[in-house]
C-alpha cells in the first residue's frame, strides 16, 4: 500500500525503514546518554559537560520530531487521518535546534557520531515533509479514476 505524496509516493516501506532507523537511534542515544557516555562526560570540563547535556537534548527533540512525523504518515496510510489533516502545522515535523559545530568539535567522538547521525535522519524527513506543499498538484479526473481502479483491483 503506497501513501500519496507531493513527490510522487511515498511507501509504507519507506516510512517503516525511517521509522525502524529513528527507534534504533533513539535507543542508541538514549543508552549512549544515560548510561554509556557518562563517564565521558563527567571527564569533560565544566562548560563542555553543560554542552555535552544541551546536545542530548538536541538529539533527543531531534528524533522525537521525525518519529511523531513517521507516525502521522502512518497514520495517513492506514486512514486513521485525511491527507489535509496530516498536511496541518501540527502534524508537520517540528523545529529542532541545529548543533554548532565549534561546541560539537569539542564532544567526545560516540557522542558527536550520534548527533551527526540524528541531523542526518532529521534533514532528510526535512525534505521529506517540505515536498508534502510544494509540489502539491490537483490531480486530473483521469488520474482519480486511474488510483480508484488501483484500490479496488
Amino acid at each position: 500500500m503506497h501513501m500519496a505524496t507531493a513527490q510522487g509516493r511515498l511507501t509504507s516501506r519507506l516510512v517503516d525503514s525511517f521509522y525502524t532507523e529513528a527507534m534504533l537511534l533513539a535507543d542508541e542515544v538514549r543508552a549512549y546518554f544515560d548510561h554509556y557516555g557518562r563517564a565521558e562526560r563527567e571527564a569533560l570540563p565544566p562548560m563542555q559537560r553543560v554542552s555535552f547535556s544541551c546536545e542530548s537534548l538536541k538529539v533527543t527533540t531531534r528524533l522525537m520530531h521525525v518519529i511523531a512525523w513517521l507516525l502521522t504518515r502512518r497514520a495517513l496510510e492506514a486512514g486513521e487521518i485525511t491527507s489535509e489533516q496530516a498536511r496541518q502545522p501540527a502534524r508537520r515535523l517540528g523545529i529542532a535546534a541545529d548543533s554548532d559545530p565549534v561546541v560539537l568539535a569539542q564532544l567526545p567522538e560516540t557522542a558527536r557520531a550520534l548527533i551527526e547521525a540524528s541531523c542526518d535522519l532529521y534533514a532528510r524527513i526535512h525534505r521529506l515533509d517540505g515536498e508534502i506543499d510544494r509540489q502539491q498538484m490537483p490531480y486530473s479526473p483521469a488520474r482519480m479514476l486511474m488510483n480508484r481502479l488501483e484500490s479496488v483491483f
